[in-house]
């Protein structure tokens, strides 16, 4: 596949990479990529937010696209995802919110799988299939970010501006609603394009209305680092968008 075929999904993927260097700068900051009981974190964290950094820009630019993608696929596909993500979820299996651990980085790898089937050189049919396994594997994790908004309203409702009418919780469940009904419709390819659209506009949204009003009162790590994975799933949505809207051999 070549790489000039696919210029439409540009904006996309630099949304993107802009939203991993904010990862890799705020991983600089406040040295929080790596969890606090890995081994040797005090040398793996600076490195990893180098590697943000590096593969962020790498996106950027398109005579490095192909390379940062895939890195970026492999890094939250097996290191995030498996060796990060594993034991947690073997220690607190019935727990809801530690398969959280596992979407996010899933729906990242997804995101970056995409680019990279669009960027590399590779026959029209494996590009295909890669792309589709990646706009399953984040329809899926949107499914169960949905279900998070049910399972933990409380954390959620909070985070929803007051004046927003008709009520914070309204805004929470339907939310996760939206989020649900948009990976279900990307699974299943109905109206899977508008969804993608559609979801890319929420978390674009949540930006200003949820994160900015946020970070003026509580400007911690987990919210700064809340807000560069949002711009990241921003750039997600819109690179699935953009996949979905490219007729598939």
């Amino acid at each position: 596949m070549e790489a000039n075929d696919n210029r439409s999904m540009e904006f996309g993927w630099r949304v993107f990479g802009l939203g991993i260097v904010a990862v890799g700068i705020v991983g600089f900051v406040w040295g929080d990529l790596v969890p606090k009981w890995f081994p040797e974190r005090q040398v793996l964290g600076p490195a990893a937010a180098i590697f943000m950094l590096v593969t962020g820009l790498g996106i950027e630019w398109r005579r490095t696209t192909v390379w940062a993608a895939a890195a970026l696929a492999v890094y939250y596909g097996l290191i995030v995802l498996l060796l990060e993500n594993g034991s947690a979820i073997v220690k607190n299996y019935a727990v809801y919110g530690t398969y959280f651990g596992v979407a996010e980085p899933l729906a990242i790898a997804s995101g970056a799988l995409i680019i990279y089937a669009a960027t590399a050189d590779m026959d029209a049919a494996r590009a295909a299939r890669l792309t589709r396994f990646a706009q399953l594997a984040f329809g899926a994790c949107a499914v169960f970010f949905g279900g998070a908004h049910f399972v933990y309203m409380s954390a959620t409702a909070p985070l929803i501006p007051k004046w927003l009418p008709p009520s914070q919780e309204f805004w929470g469940y339907a939310t996760g609603v939206f989020h649900i009904l948009g990976g279900l419709a990307i699974i299943a390819g109905i109206q899977a394009r508008l969804a993608a659209i559609l979801l890319t506009v929420m978390y674009a949204s949540f930006i200003p209305l949820v994160f900015v009003p946020v970070l003026m009162t509580e400007p911690s790590a987990f919210r700064w680092t809340e807000l560069a994975t949002t711009i990241v799933l921003v750039g997600v949505t819109w690179v699935i968008a953009d996949s979905l809207a490219r007729r598939q051999p």
